[in-house]
């Protein structure tokens, strides 16, 4: 089983856009597998939209690979969307990594923009497989509860075939739906405790049906920083993170402390069933999101890679 280590973001942790593109460059050159960013299309805090930093990478970047952390689904169009994630792997020569999930209810999406969380497991099912075919440069005519096609085709098609097609989520239909239509795992905020079944789950349901999901193919995102547990930008990591009732314990999500102690975080992850590490620095200024950044690199990715 191979493991990697790509770095995300969540929001925007950079005073400017070229700040942002010096650290995308670090990445670059050092030995980051993938970037990643979250989605959140209503927020008041500056968050980049997800296929537009894509097709940005895509164009700013010639060795990294980019994924989603993780796109909500029901708020894109299917044909659009495939369209979109078809150009973004085509123009960066096979470097997307689409991450698509069905959103959770408590998200603002839903009030702003007059929609309704019920049935969107349905919906993203339908989704994912009309983007499936599309990728596959099929003509799709499809009759489902939420979308009609007839003979819809895309081309380019995306340069890897099949397109990677991780799925977030850990409840049950979630876990069919990872195993039935893709072919990676993303854990949302979630311990090494609460990862280690739907794991176990995920594996099983791969086994019933015949369709096992790779090990290499599980992935979670941890915060990181070098530095104490008293850092009051630390403090206030946990105490975001302890407003999340589904997350039993903050500092089980999170790696701080020197080199030694962060990859034993790793450790903890890697026996839930984890083999991609999505580290997002924890800084206070863009300086101090490059510092962060260099020490993984120097420290850290190092003693993952070699692995």
């Amino acid at each position: 089983m191979s493991e990697s280590i790509g770095l995300g973001i969540a929001g925007f942790p950079f005073e400017t856009s070229a700040d942002f593109f010096k650290w995308v460059e670090l990445c670059e050159a050092g030995d980051v597998d993938s970037i990643w960013t979250s989605d959140r299309l209503v927020s008041e805090a500056m968050n980049l939209e997800p296929l537009a930093l894509m097709a940005v990478l895509a164009g700013a970047t010639d060795r990294l690979q980019f994924g989603m952390n993780v796109v909500v689904l029901p708020f894109r169009d299917p044909l659009i969307l495939a369209k979109q994630c078809a150009t973004i792997d085509f123009l960066s020569d096979g470097r997307l990594i689409p991450a698509f999930g069905v959103g959770s209810v408590a998200i603002p999406e839903w009030s702003a923009t007059g929609r309704s969380p019920q049935g969107r497991g349905k919906q993203v099912d339908e989704m994912l497989e009309i983007m499936s075919l599309l990728w596959q440069g099929e003509r799709v005519t499809y009759d489902g509860s939420y979308y009609q096609y007839s003979n819809a085709q895309i081309a380019p098609v995306p340069v890897r075939q099949p397109l990677p097609l991780w799925i977030g989520g850990s409840s049950k239909a979630a876990i069919r739906r990872t195993v039935g239509l893709g072919n990676g795992w993303l854990a949302g905020i979630q311990s090494p405790a609460q990862i280690k079944p739907v794991v176990a789950a995920i594996k099983a349901e791969g086994l019933r049906i015949n369709r096992p999901i790779d090990d290499d193919h599980y992935g979670a995102g941890i915060g990181f920083r070098f530095g104490s547990w008293d850092e009051p930008v630390v403090q206030d990591q946990v105490a975001r993170l302890d407003r999340f009732p589904e997350l039993d314990s903050a500092k089980s999500y999170l790696a701080v402390g020197n080199a030694e102690e962060i990859l034993e975080t790793l450790t903890t992850y890697r026996e839930a069933g984890i083999s991609k590490f999505v580290l997002r620095p924890i800084g206070t200024s863009s300086a101090d999101i490059m510092n962060q950044t260099e020490k993984l690199i120097n420290e850290v990715i190092p003693a993952v890679h070699q692995k």
